[in-house]
């Protein structure tokens, strides 16, 4: 049993990487700037020590930090700006080192180090490199495209009108990921830090085209709904960071190695992008009441 520390822990990675080592047995540490909140709360009645932590009180994450084995770091530009990310980033590493943690399990993007271009890609991998020089047991984990980021924002406006509305060609192949997958990958790098220290992996569940996802998105909410490119010039008036990483997706690619993670780690639960939309709470999602902003602490790409 291990007693680990994760960050993020009332939001999406950190909350489905807090939940599955739960439910392995080990002691988490729920690390939040809101302790009183609601995710914060149901948490605790799954057995989470839950502690107030601030990126920017070093302070609080010390406090946070003193007596664990290991530490799940997520960071995020959204709410902030990339400048932020990479300065609490370090923050976090640089407490992690001072704590003498036995490892740092980094989640950070696939791709994030193939110098993409795409702002919040770059500002992880900045983390990430703070990370490898700062003498610790570390790991780095980097999921594809979030599947919840289609259950969210501007694209499940788009749901409700019938339109699965993506700045991606219909035919061009998306890697795509679910949080909780992330929190399965993540226990199983703890479980097994000697394997994984000092390495990089980037981690997918399925792949997927805008178009087969819109066929998906048909069937698991019961309503017709098509495809529709967004042009990146409209991304791009609203989020240049945005639009620089669908770019990237449509010109690049997204690849990960799926066959082989499935060859290597045949014990971690993989969702396909199917799994995960006929498992969504569809009328409530669609619902004009669930029209409203959302927190998008954890989500990345």
């Amino acid at each position: 049993m291990l007693t680990i520390a994760v960050t993020g822990a009332t939001g999406a990675q950190g909350g489905a990487t807090a939940r599955d080592l739960l439910a392995a047995g080990h002691r988490v540490r729920a690390l939040t700037r809101r302790p009183g909140s609601p995710a914060a709360d149901a948490l605790r009645r799954l057995g989470a020590d839950v502690r107030h932590a601030d990126f920017d009180d070093r302070r609080s994450l010390d406090a946070a930090l003193a007596g664990a084995d290991s530490l799940f770091a997520v960071t995020t530009p959204f709410g902030a700006d990339t400048a932020t990310e990479t300065r609490q980033g370090r923050a976090l590493v640089d407490a992690a080192a001072a704590a003498r943690l036995a490892h740092v399990v980094l989640t950070s993007a696939a791709h994030a180090d193939r110098g993409t271009g795409v702002p919040h890609y770059e500002s992880k991998h900045l983390v990430e490199q703070h990370l490898r020089a700062a003498g610790l047991p570390w790991t780095v984990i980097a999921p594809a495209a979030f599947m919840e980021n289609y259950a969210s924002g501007w694209t499940l406006d788009g749901l409700r009108e019938g339109v699965f509305a993506w700045p991606m060609p219909s035919d061009r192949p998306l890697t795509l990921i679910a949080v909780a997958d992330i929190g399965a990958f993540a226990r199983l790098v703890f479980e097994r830090r000697g394997e994984f220290a000092g390495r990089r992996i980037d981690i997918a569940s399925d792949v997927c085209t805008p178009a087969r996802m819109a066929q998906i998105l048909a069937e698991a909410t019961g309503r017709p709904i098509i495809h529709q490119e967004v042009p990146l010039a409209h991304v791009r008036s609203r989020s240049a960071d945005l639009a620089a990483m669908f770019a990237y997706f449509t010109s690049a690619g997204l690849d990960v190695d799926l066959a082989g993670l499935r060859r290597a780690y045949p014990e971690v639960r993989r969702q396909t992008f199917a799994d995960w939309a006929t498992a969504q709470d569809w009328p409530a999602l669609l619902s004009p009441v669930a029209a409203e902003p959302r927190n998008r602490e954890g989500v990345s790409s």
